[in-house]
């Protein structure tokens, strides 16, 4: 009987978190070696914690569904904007910026810390 108690709890347990989405809020180490923050609720701002832009803030994405975000993204060496998306997998971050309607496209990977 525990055995089955212990088997129920623990599939419980399992579909719970598997219902839970990763947050996006948190620090990230950029692709550059520097760390951001993002934080928010229902929109999430992006500012550079460390390196030569430090407190610059960089984006501002809203959930886009299933673990996907939309907004736009900022170059702090330019301060040009562009459309920007974000795709959350676990510990890593798909950001990505674009302009002419995404025909121009640059990426990279950020890592939670």
């Amino acid at each position: 009987m525990f055995r089955k108690v212990r088997l129920a709890l623990a599939a419980t347990l399992i579909m719970t978190g598997a219902a839970w989405a990763d947050p996006i809020e948190g620090n990230w180490k950029t692709q550059a070696g520097d760390t951001a923050a993002i934080a928010g609720g229902g929109s999430f701002s992006i500012t550079l914690k460390t390196g030569k832009y430090a407190g610059k803030t960089i984006g501002s994405l809203k959930p886009a569904g299933d673990n996907k975000y939309a907004g736009s993204i900022t170059d702090p060496a330019n301060d040009k904007t562009y459309s920007g998306k974000a795709t959350l997998s676990g510990t890593s971050l798909k950001m990505s910026g674009c302009v002419f309607g995404g025909l121009i496209c640059k990426s990279q990977t950020w890592h939670k810390l």
